[in-house]
């Protein structure tokens, strides 16, 4: 597989250093991409990154995912208006080995191949390095002009912002250039991928190489992911979507990439699966056919979900996305765990009723009329029980005062009443 090439049709490539193309031709080569370690878990705005290293490694070259611990205490400049919160080393170690077990799910880390990936921190190199010795050997390479000239400073300077931009900052890019030199040195590393916002900073370490040993060394960015829309991609109302199940549900996972628009299921499919392109043109044409069955924004939930959380929670998200629409649901109702059974009764209107009600064996009349305002009276909850519109846990109800017992709740906590075709209610005990 021929990694330009790839990259390239599936819309991943911004900018590119000349001579990089040559390189890859030439030589097994090493690469690097930098992820920040602000937290223990990646969000989907780091995937398409993660691809780029997952497509280099199955052409037959070799990744390296450096983790910024040194940087990620101090805070990239690019496309930030303010200054970010820094970290101590406990934390750093933590999100390092919380986001190596995500890669894993993506990169070959394990096997005796020789492009098995790698992960390095670079505070391991950084750490022993005094201020002095730094701005003696690194610093005097590139000049204030240099990095005066780099959009992520003109940007930051010339902003709206009154903070400006702290020293600490304005260092950022001489210590991701130095990360290349060492990676240069160490791991023959002759190439460095990121987003299009970090080419100053790459470029900074590519020149930073050829000033010190006379190295050369490439530069590749993909470009920014947006929406159709506008709007910033990977961002929910709730915030980011995390790949860690703890912050973002598998079923909300699955659910993001279901409901992307038909024109962003088209781009992100080629940026954030691995299937090849005649599976795509494939999918793309039975989306022109019958844009309605969505087989697009289907498929590409499936794969990612399944990359990301596994074939087992990709199902049950599936099977959780189909519980208001199916009368089938009951069994698989009862299977939910409380966070996705929340997540998929999101908008749900929700009443409390008293537990102690229910282990006294409430009747279903007293249930949803007089602790729980389902039906404004018992008469008319009667009535649509003999026209079979009433359900409890997507049972449907045949004696509107059956009796309602602990056995019955969901996750020991809720349950769920339907009233009419469209009408949910999730009851929770207090």
């Amino acid at each position: 597989m021929d990694f330009i090439e790839e990259l390239t049709w599936r819309g991943m490539i911004h900018q590119m250093m000349p001579g990089t193309e040559d390189q890859l031709k030439k030589e097994m080569t090493t690469a690097y991409l930098g992820i920040d370690p602000t937290a223990d878990s990646l969000h989907i705005g780091h995937l398409v990154g993660v691809m780029m290293l997952k497509h280099f490694q199955r052409s037959g070259h070799k990744p390296i995912a450096l983790v910024g611990g040194a940087t990620g205490m101090i805070g990239d400049p690019s496309m930030k208006s303010q200054e970010r919160k820094l970290l101590d080393e406990e934390t750093l170690r933590h999100n390092q080995e919380a986001i190596k077990a995500q890669l894993a799910k993506f990169l070959d880390f394990d096997s005796d191949a020789p492009n098995a990936a790698e992960m390095v921190n670079n505070y391991d190199w950084m750490k022993p390095f005094s201020f002095l010795d730094f701005i003696r050997d690194v610093g005097k390479h590139i000049t204030v002009n240099y990095m005066m000239a780099k959009d992520s400073v003109k940007k930051r300077l010339s902003g709206e912002s009154q903070q400006g931009m702290s020293f600490t900052e304005f260092s950022y890019q001489l210590c991701q250039g130095y990360d290349f030199l060492h990676l240069y040195k160490e791991k023959n590393c002759r190439l460095q991928l990121g987003g299009s916002d970090q080419w100053g900073n790459i470029t900074t370490g590519t020149e930073l190489i050829r000033r010190t040993v006379g190295g050369e060394a490439f530069a590749l960015t993909c470009p920014l992911i947006t929406k159709a829309d506008g709007g910033k991609f990977g961002k929910t109302e709730s915030g980011n979507v995390w790949l860690d199940p703890r912050y973002t549900s598998p079923y909300k996972f699955y659910q993001f990439w279901l409901n992307v628009s038909d024109t962003d299921a088209e781009k992100y499919i080629k940026i954030f699966t691995s299937l090849t392109r005649e599976e795509i043109e494939q999918l793309v044409a039975l989306q022109a056919e019958d844009p309605g069955q969505r087989p697009l924004q289907k498929r590409l939930a499936k794969e990612i979900t399944t990359m990301v959380h596994s074939a087992e929670e990709y199902e049950k998200a599936v099977e959780a996305s189909q519980i208001l629409f199916s009368n089938k649901a009951g069994e698989a109702l009862h299977n939910l765990d409380e966070k996705t059974l929340l997540d998929v009764m999101e908008g749900v209107p929700q009443f409390e009723i008293p537990r102690s009600a229910i282990e006294e064996g409430v009747k279903l009349a007293d249930l949803i009329t007089d602790l729980a305002p389902v039906f404004p009276s018992k008469g008319e909850m009667r009535k649509m029980v003999q026209g079979g519109g009433v359900s409890v846990n997507k049972e449907k109800v045949a004696d509107p005062y059956m009796e309602v017992t602990t056995d019955m709740l969901l996750n020991d906590r809720y349950i769920l009443v339907q009233r009419g075709k469209k009408n949910y209610f999730l009851l929770r005990t207090v």
